[in-house]
């Protein structure tokens, strides 16, 4: 079913962190609404964004018609091992897996540090004590490409500056606490109204911005409008400061903007009921 022009009023990206504590700089929200205007940064409502208030910002408008963006793993593999952890508590799916994680975890502001570090050396690589790093390295479907390439790390990966397995899994309790309150796809399918929450890749809408591939962080005004046109953006207002969490935020929201009508990103060739189960997909992987 394709989706209605008018389905979606406001366009939200969130660039994501799993750092320890509760309060975090490296949360960055930008939100643009239907039209050509760019996207602004939506200011937290203290210093910076906590987890905590980010999952309460988006409960706040659970009816209101935004796509929201998210920029973690909404799972964790599956299909190739039939589990999402081998030889820890079974999950049959993706909400077992949330529910699993949130439960298992005491840490502040939604973080996941001690699950990963409970399971270290098992499912989690965090250095060279840990064995070889190649063993640890498993995929979901979305992330592996036709050509056999796959995503730089994976939600197994804790160590070095392109792991996603802290904010990931710290995500996933931010996806516990919208469950059943606001429609996460594609483990929902598309509601008829309201809010709807999806897993994003920057440097998907960086690419299809004509970033070229390994150049997808814009740290100048120049970089973010250049890339802002190509999505038919109107450049956008001054920033304080051009660090990567923030035009990453404003470029994606844009993106978002730009993509959502497009039939084929909601319904890709990969994507079958059990890996929307149990794996989830990132929006923009057709």
């Amino acid at each position: 079913m394709a989706i209605a022009a008018d389905r979606f009023t406001g366009f939200v990206a969130i660039d994501w962190s799993g750092a320890h504590g509760s309060s975090h700089n490296g949360i960055r929200m930008a939100m643009c609404e239907v039209g050509q205007a760019a996207p602004e940064i939506v200011a937290p409502p203290g210093r910076a964004w906590s987890r905590e208030g980010v999952a309460d910002w988006v409960l706040e408008r659970a009816a209101e018609p935004l796509l929201i963006g998210f920029d973690f793993s909404f799972s964790a593999p599956f299909v190739a091992r039939g589990a999402h952890l081998p030889g820890d508590a079974p999950t049959a799916d993706a909400r077992a897996l949330w529910a699993h994680v949130d439960q298992s975890c005491d840490d502040p502001d939604l973080g996941a540090r001690s699950f990963l570090e409970a399971r270290r050396g098992r499912h989690f690589y965090f250095g060279a004590a840990d064995g070889k790093k190649a063993d640890f390295l498993h995929w979901r479907a979305c992330e592996v490409a036709a050509d056999g390439g796959r995503k730089p790390s994976t939600v197994y990966d804790a160590i070095g500056a392109s792991q996603v397995a802290k904010a990931s899994f710290a995500g996933m309790r931010l996806l516990r606490r919208l469950d059943g309150r606001v429609p996460v796809w594609p483990f929902d399918p598309m509601p008829p109204a309201g809010a709807l929450v999806i897993e994003i890749y920057t440097s998907i809408a960086a690419r299809d911005a004509g970033r070229p591939r390994g150049r997808s962080k814009m740290r100048s005004a120049e970089a973010l409008d250049d890339a802002l046109t190509h999505l038919g953006s109107e450049p956008h207002g001054t920033l304080q400061r051009y660090d990567d969490h923030s035009t990453d935020a404003i470029l994606t929201s844009a993106w978002l903007r730009k993509m959502a009508g497009r039939d084929d990103l909601w319904h890709p060739a990969g994507l079958s009921p059990l890996i929307a189960r149990t794996e989830g997909w990132t929006f923009g992987v057709s």
